[in-house]
């Protein structure tokens, strides 16, 4: 798995569309109609830059951030620093979870678990996350779909052409296992010249149903599944579905 070493120095650049404001209302309001701790101890799982940490922060959560990359933390702790929020950042593998004690809420957002390996990192994950969920415990991930890496994803090109970096972002898609291959070239303006960067990683999209399978098969009941950003339920052509679950008591 990519450590993300230039990608997280531009990551937020390059994701400047997202929304966490936004994402943050949305995960809140799915937590308090599961009935879910409001301001309980709330895990964000593969947290990157530390943007949505911040923003459930703000909503009131005593919020832990995740992330394997140390690069992503890195531009996390300087958000802590500037913003003063009360934020515990941990640098760990989320198939090798390892908390302090147990936690109310886990978020895993933007389809951080799509760069997970195969079905069984998918399961590792999920059986960390419930080890480490109260009883009744509130599990809410997104993931992009088969659909998406077949049909929008596939083997596109994006360009994106910043101030600070031009990116070339190509993709190969495998039908056999649902998986895009993902190569990144970063130019970076320095000094009147352009120094080239590349990096690579990949996503792999799972069926909703082995996705349920595993949950249920690590201790959660499923609550809903919802098209992304939105309480409609998905249809054949969602890109990104929304998973709410339940720690069983």
């Amino acid at each position: 798995m990519s450590s993300y070493t230039k990608f997280a120095r531009y990551y937020d650049i390059l994701t400047s569309e997202i929304d966490y404001k936004k994402h943050a209302a949305y995960y809140d309001k799915l937590i308090k109609n599961s009935g879910g701790r409001k301001g309980g101890l709330l895990l964000d799982l593969a947290c990157g830059t530390g943007s949505l940490s911040e923003e459930m922060s703000l909503l009131g959560y005593d919020v832990i951030g995740v992330d394997l990359s140390q690069e992503m933390l890195s531009a996390a702790l300087d958000k802590k620093i500037k913003s003063g929020l009360n934020i515990q950042y941990l640098c760990q593998d989320m198939t090798r979870l390892d908390m302090f004690g147990t936690i109310d809420i886990t978020i895993c957002a933007l389809d951080s678990l799509n760069h997970l390996k195969n079905s069984e990192e998918i399961e590792k994950t999920f059986e960390r996350v419930s080890l480490f969920s109260n009883p009744g415990g509130i599990f809410v991930f997104d993931m992009n779909t088969v659909f998406k890496h077949e049909n929008v994803l596939s083997d596109n090109v994006f360009i994106y052409d910043t101030p600070e970096v031009y990116c070339i972002w190509e993709n190969y898609f495998s039908k056999k296992d649902n998986r895009i291959d993902i190569d990144m070239t970063f130019f970076e303006k320095s000094g009147g010249c352009f120094y080239r960067y590349d990096e690579s990683f990949f996503e792999t999209a799972y069926p909703i149903e082995e996705l349920n399978r595993l949950l249920k098969k690590t201790g959660f009941d499923l609550i809903g599944e919802y098209d992304y950003m939105n309480f409609d339920k998905p249809h054949e052509k969602s890109e990104k579905i929304t998973f709410l679950a339940r720690k069983a008591l």
